[in-house]
């Protein structure tokens, strides 16, 4: 058998500890050798977790081990998405962004062309996309069982009313909701219903002392003709339903989110029995006039992303995530800003 792709991780924070390296480390094909982390707890919790990772303190580091390696990931703050990425392609090494893949548009297609230009692969971890109500909601438009669908509706509602003190929260760092749960909604909604013409949004720091965005709606219109309309919140102390999807033959209710973040977050593994399975009492209701039908939840499967990742590096595959896709993504998020701001003023 061949040897397994030796990954860099840059950075251990939420992302890196929780969401990339129980996937890395995971997967056959895949072997975590790099964590780059200055912060001494975060480097006692990688050696812990991961038997003969090598602990760096800087992605200079990295670069100078780049014969040794086959993968970058980029699990830094969003600031520093397109700086890291751009050293790992000049590096000649195949990257995977973190979401968003930059803080902007622009500098998104700068990073996309230069990956063009250098060859090696460039692609986004926009794991919600196998996130199990979100491939419910898939299969149920693809087979057919909405009918023609003119609404979507979809929110992820978290009530932390005081402020965290995390670089999320921080302007300066590129924090906010529209990056950080908008770039999932809006991929999500695009996937299932193709571009959008228009974007909307209301933009609200609800928290004192907030610097960036906390309570945002976006509003989304494609060229097939449904509506999306997403919400995503600090500040709701009652979350809505999870999905809400209206088609022209019945009606599909979800409440609940995907369960392995909560499991990640508590030192899940994803090769545990049951990984991503739900509960049956979280199942959404796929109805007609009345008649109410249980829809089971597929299992939800973040592990897919990284499967696809190994493939595409060993077999030419393409990447799970065409990095065009976040372009798109960041456009709407930028056009929908843009239209809030000029409506407030």
């Amino acid at each position: 058998m061949s040897q397994p792709l030796r990954v860099a991780l840059l950075g251990y924070g939420l992302a890196g500890a929780a969401f990339h390296a129980p996937f890395i480390s995971t997967t056959p094909d895949l072997e975590l050798a790099v964590v780059v982390t200055r912060d001494p707890d975060r480097r006692e919790r990688a050696l812990a977790a991961h038997r003969g990772v090598a602990v760096l303190d800087s992605a200079d580091e990295v670069w100078e081990r780049k014969e040794e390696l086959d993968l970058v990931v980029v699990a830094t703050p969003n600031r520093f998405h397109v700086e890291h990425a751009l050293q790992a392609l000049e590096a000649r090494l195949p990257v995977v962004v973190d979401k968003p893949l930059a803080p902007s548009a622009d500098e998104a297609r700068s990073l996309v062309e230069a990956a063009r230009e250098l060859g090696p692969m460039l692609t986004v971890f926009q794991n919600r996309r196998w996130d199990g109500d979100f491939l419910t909601v898939r299969r149920l438009v693809a087979e057919g069982a909405l009918g023609d669908v003119h609404r979507f509706e979809s929110r992820i509602d978290r009530w932390r009313p005081e402020l965290g003190g995390t670089w999320r929260e921080r302007a300066d760092e590129a924090g906010g909701l529209l990056l950080d749960l908008g770039s999932h909604l809006v991929d999500q909604a695009l996937q299932l219903f193709g571009p959008a013409e228009t974007a909307y949004a209301e933009v609200d720091r609800r928290r004192p002392r907030a610097e960036v965005e906390d309570d945002v709606f976006v509003a989304l219109e494609h060229s097939s003709g449904t509506r999306s309309h997403l919400w995503m919140s600090a500040v709701a102390a009652q979350p809505g339903p999870r999905f809400r999807v209206l088609g022209d033959r019945s009606a599909f209710v979800k409440h609940g989110e995907d369960v392995q973040e909560a499991a990640l977050r508590a030192g899940g593994l994803p090769h545990e029995p049951g990984w991503g399975e739900e509960p049956r009492e979280s199942w959404g209701r796929l109805s007609v006039e009345g008649d109410l039908r249980e829809i089971r939840t597929e299992p939800g499967d973040y592990g897919a992303f990284y499967r696809g990742i190994a493939a595409s590096l060993r077999d030419g595959r393409p990447p799970p995530v065409d990095p065009a896709d976040a372009i798109r993504v960041l456009e709407l998020l930028e056009r929908a800003g843009d239209v809030s701001r000029t409506v407030s003023a």
